[in-house]
């Protein structure tokens, strides 16, 4: 079974606001590429996806980039991926719609050969939590207190236990955190 991983920037209050961050440079693009390489699939919602598709695919890129944001941008292109959304009539980009009950749809992708699947965002990791379907948590926390904005996992039905295995600090200050679910302790 092919692991599911989440991985999303958050300011040291918790905000997790794309634009609360401290700007990203070449050494966290180069992560962030990283991690989207190690998946054979990117698990997305409707907001995340279309966030995505304005930014990064070619025929939508309107501003000028820096070379060393170019290996992201081929690697999001290239990657196949799945959008959850009930809005959406048809995606594209090398997207396919994911319908109908989540939990079996992401217990089929997961049980799929390969080497992984990536989610970002978070109403659907919120979702996804909940069910104990994400195996692998990544939080880059950014040294700035935002003072506003959306938190992460608002409204989780019990707490998830985690245990930190690798983390990595960049020049930046920021730190990313990887954690795996710990198993439910037996009463």
């Amino acid at each position: 079974m092919r692991p599911l991983r989440y991985s999303i920037n958050v300011t040291l209050d918790g905000c997790c606001d794309h634009l609360a961050g401290i700007a990203p440079d070449e050494e966290m693009h180069r992560h962030s590429t990283e991690i989207i390489a190690r998946a054979d699939a990117l698990l997305f919602g409707r907001v995340i996806y279309e966030m995505m598709e304005a930014a990064w695919r070619p025929s939508g890129q309107s501003a000028e980039r820096p070379d060393w944001m170019e290996p992201f941008g081929r690697t999001i292109d290239a990657a196949k991926k799945y959008v959850v959304s009930s809005k959406l009539e048809r995606v594209d980009w090398n997207a396919e719609l994911v319908r109908g009950d989540l939990r079996e749809a992401v217990l089929r992708l997961k049980d799929q050969p390969g080497k992984g699947l990536y989610t970002g965002g978070r109403h659907l990791p919120l979702a996804l939590a909940a069910m104990g379907l994400i195996d692998e948590y990544e939080f880059i926390v950014h040294p700035r207190i935002a003072g506003r904005g959306p938190t992460l996992f608002a409204g989780l039905p019990e707490h998830l236990d985690l245990k930190l295995v690798d983390r990595k600090e960049f020049s930046s200050g920021a730190v990313a955190m990887r954690y795996e679910p710990k198993p439910p302790q037996r009463a």
